[in-house]
């Protein structure tokens, strides 16, 4: 098998051997264990079920909450030759149903989508007819209401488990907690499972946080003094634009991106950082999903992130390809009260939740019990204007509405112009005669692209029009035309955020959410949030142990490198009576019970009781020393 495998990572990636975990978590799935893998972002997750996809007789379905990281998976599948398919909102049903049938009768290798609409009943009738060799359910940690990305549509995953019995599942994520660990198993039912955990510790990567009132400033410097490409991370649209042009005021080139700009301008901007003629990207976290660049030196964060998770896995897209990197965060004691600030305004009170969830089935003109799986344009900004809302207020209740699993929300999609014959090459061989208007037109469009007979194939009609001689309008019509007349189907680009109803609308009064479950998720993303703003406080305890004992790591060692190890001599300390001393208090503790006050009194070095406590509070700090019910001293590493 280790041949086999080794085979196809040469053939379809181009790499002569695993990662560390990759071919073992392979082998678990292809031996029909379910499996849980925690690797670091950047660890090659994807790899853990595509290789075995292929290996494998059927088909591999994936599921993903992230619609651009499938829309990138299955294009790069699909450019290495392989058969992939994905269905997430915005797409018509002809699409959908064109892609399902691909998966039951033809030789498609992955398909991709939501679980949204995993628990459709369209999905779910044809389940059983389809081969499926593996199930990969990625950003597992969604599947858990105690993770910070909970979504309860992942809960109803496992449901499918008994149409296609005998498939395992493979679970993976790059940020779980214990308890967010306990609960992927639970939820997807796992039975003779096996755990991959690759350790979370990056060390190559220094974590970097300022206490620091000009950002900017700071900024700059580490633009200057860091060389290589970096990501900038903000939370406000208009402040990447603000950023990137400040910094190319001052000969740094960068740019800006976020999800409200077009996917031309998105594209454009990605492509250029991502081959290097822009060197920093400013953003929103709409940025970095799916994108593998290695070389990123730096990733700057100048707002708090909500939670330790989220920086983990941003600041994470630094350094992948092993060298050194930094993950720097600047705050101010300002960002900490407007991170408590946009806490509370994300849990708006229930009553306004059900307001605006009645509003919004008004909007849509939606009857009570009607709507499930419509997927309709949404305008936020004439949404709230239309019923005297705050903006900010309506998003955070949809996003609620959301994780309760009664609509889903996407930004605006980059869904280019897409077509397919409906009619066989006979059919349309007489549409042709019968309609000699229509034949050069058709002509073009069967020269320039291929598969229009079996999928559903991009195009692009200021392309189409250019060979045509035409006014791209002119094209656009006559492809509106046909697909009235039932030629062709022609879906035109669209970029409009969509709301999709998972339920039926109900009345406003019946919208079920409990007050308890409500205060409890509000409670543990404020804990989550207090997780974020004591690890940046902290000027104490090595980031690095910080993070990795946040997700219960608790065997790792000082890293030597983040800002709290480099200034561990502050109190006067040099490296080499650093060193000394710990040798020291070692030896000590492990040769004699002794308490705190008892260590220092008998510690013979000729340093102050200062700098010895000093070097103790660190050595405790970083658990390397703790006490125990009587207060003696123990070396805990």
């Amino acid at each position: 098998m280790a041949t086999e495998l080794q085979s196809l990572l040469l053939k379809y990636w181009g790499y002569c051997s695993f990662r560390p975990l990759q071919e073992d978590i392979i082998r678990s799935v292809m031996e029909g264990r379910d499996t849980l893998a925690l690797l670091p972002t950047g660890g090659g997750k994807s790899l853990c079920y595509q290789v075995p996809g292929i290996a494998m007789d059927g088909l591999c379905i994936v599921i993903s909450p992230l619609i651009a990281l499938m829309k990138d998976q299955v294009q790069a599948l699909k450019n290495k030759g392989i058969k992939a398919a994905g269905i997430y909102h915005g797409l018509s049903k002809p699409e959908i149903d064109n892609a399902v049938d691909n998966c039951v009768y033809g030789d498609v290798k992955f398909l991709y989508m939501s679980p949204e609409r995993l628990a459709t009943d369209l999905i779910r009738s044809r389940l059983e007819k389809m081969q499926v060799n593996l199930l990969a359910v990625d950003e597992a940690h969604c599947i858990s209401q105690w993770g910070y990305d909970f979504r309860p549509p992942y809960i109803r995953i496992a449901e499918i488990r008994s149409i296609i019995p005998g498939t395992p599942v493979l679970a993976l994520t790059a940020t779980a907690t214990k308890n967010v660990i306990a609960d992927i198993r639970e939820k997807l039912q796992f039975r003779n499972d096996r755990v991959f955990q690759k350790s979370f510790e990056r060390k190559n990567l220094a974590y970097v946080v300022f206490n620091e009132e000009d950002k900017l400033k700071r900024l700059l410097k580490v633009c200057t003094s860091i060389k290589g490409t970096g990501v900038v991370y903000v939370r406000n649209r208009k402040r990447t634009r603000e950023i990137a042009d400040w910094l190319a005021e001052r000969t740094i080139s960068a740019g800006h991106y976020h999800a409200g700009l077009t996917s031309q301008e998105r594209d454009a901007r990605q492509d250029a950082w991502m081959k290097e003629r822009t060197r920093v990207i400013v953003s929103t976290n709409a940025f970095g999903m799916g994108i593998d660049k290695p070389n990123v030196r730096f990733v700057v964060h100048m707002d708090l992130p909500d939670s330790p998770e989220a920086y983990f896995q941003e600041a994470g897209r630094a350094g992948r390809d092993g060298r050194k990197s930094f993950a720097i965060l600047l705050y101010n004691r300002s960002d900490i009260i407007d991170l408590r600030r946009f806490h509370e305004r994300s849990y708006p009170p229930l009553a306004e939740v059900k307001k605006i969830y009645n509003s919004l089935g008004n909007y849509f003109q939606l009857a009570i019990g009607s709507g499930k799986d419509q997927s309709m344009p949404f305008d936020l900004v004439d949404f709230s204007r239309t019923y005297n809302f705050d903006p900010l207020i309506v998003f955070n209740a949809l996003g609620f509405l959301e994780r309760e699993g009664y609509l889903a929300v996407s930004e605006a999609l980059a869904n280019p112009s897409r077509m397919m014959f409906m009619v066989n090459k006979e059919e349309l061989y007489r549409f042709q005669v019968a309609s000699p208007h229509y034949e050069p037109f058709i002509k073009i469009l069967l020269r320039s692209y291929t598969g229009l007979f079996t999928e559903f194939t991009k195009i692009r009609e200021a392309d189409i029009a250019k060979r045509g001689g035409m006014p791209v309008p002119t094209a656009k019509k006559m492809l509106t035309d046909l697909h009235n007349m039932n030629i062709l189907h022609y879906n035109a680009q669209n970029e409009t955020p969509v709301v999709v109803f998972i339920r039926e609308r109900v009345a406003g009064t019946d919208l079920t959410i409990s007050k308890e479950v409500y205060k409890e998720r509000k409670r543990f993303a404020r804990k989550r949030m207090q997780a974020m703003v004591d690890y940046s406080v902290s000027s104490t305890k090595c980031r690095s142990l910080f993070l990795l004992s946040y997700f219960g790591e608790t065997s790792a060692l000082p890293c030597g490198q983040c800002d709290v190890c480099l200034n561990k001599n502050k109190a006067g300390v040099s490296s080499i009576e650093f060193d000394q001393l710990i040798e020291t208090i070692k030896s000590m503790i492990m040769n004699e019970k002794l308490t705190l006050e008892q260590l220092v009194e008998r510690s013979d070095i000729s340093l102050s009781e200062n700098k010895i406590l000093s070097v103790i509070r660190y050595l405790k700090d970083n658990r390397i020393i703790t006490e125990d019910s009587n207060r003696t001293l123990q070396w805990s590493k």
